[in-house]
This record gives C-alpha cells, sequence and structure tokens, in this order.
C-alpha cells in the first residue's frame, strides 16, 4: 500500500490534458484502473491494504504502476448497495496506454 496514496476525489483529480511531447501531441486523462469493495469494516483502510497490494503485484497492476505519469491513488467512498465501502485506484495515463490497458485488461467497465 505504500505505493499507492490516499487522496479525495477532488484534491488531486486533474482534467483531460493534452500536452507537445517529442512533436507529437499525447493526451493524458485520469483512470479508474481498478475498484476494490469492501465489506462494513472497523479499519476499512488498513483491511483494503492486502487487495491493493495484491493488484500490484497482477500484471495489469505491474503495468499501471509502470505507466503511469504520476503516482496512482485511490480514493474511498461509501457503498450504499453493500453497507460497506468502495475503493477506486486512479491512475493518469496516456491516451496509447490506456487504450494498451483496456485491450489487455479488459477495462471497459
Amino acid at each position: 500500500m505504500s505505493i499507492t496514496q490516499y487522496h479525495t476525489k477532488a484534491s488531486h483529480w486533474q482534467p483531460y490534458q493534452v500536452k507537445l511531447i517529442d512533436d507529437k501531441w499525447v493526451s493524458f486523462r485520469d483512470v479508474v484502473v481498478h475498484t476494490i469493495r469492501m465489506g462494513d469494516v472497523e479499519d476499512p483502510d488498513l483491511f483494503v491494504a492486502r487487495p491493493i497490494y495484491e493488484w500490484q503485484e497482477s500484471d495489469a497492476g505491474k503495468f499501471v504502476m509502470e505507466h503511469a505519469v504520476e503516482k496512482p491513488y485511490w480514493h474511498r467512498t461509501n457503498d450504499v448497495a453493500s453497507y460497506g465501502h468502495r475503493y477506486d485506484i486512479v491512475a493518469r495515463l496516456s491516451e496509447q496506454n490506456e487504450c494498451f490497458w483496456r485491450l489487455k485488461w479488459g477495462g471497459l467497465k
């Protein structure tokens, strides 16, 4: 869990950007790359550490950690359907890396 960090959605989220890099226009945006649902536990931030670590060690997690423009972060929201918590891991990816991630790991949700 030391690789990702918690931020509120409003404080860390950035709008869609297009930058000129090596005479090419490259677009970047924040993408929810993984979602973890936790039940109603006493300390959800402590209990979510293991699923976050397991995701980081997966092929999809390694790709995101390697290709993210900035350090990925997570934010917690209440899951009203299960009276638990929902954790979204968000990464800022270039359009090319986002397309590869969506095609390889089915990030079309």
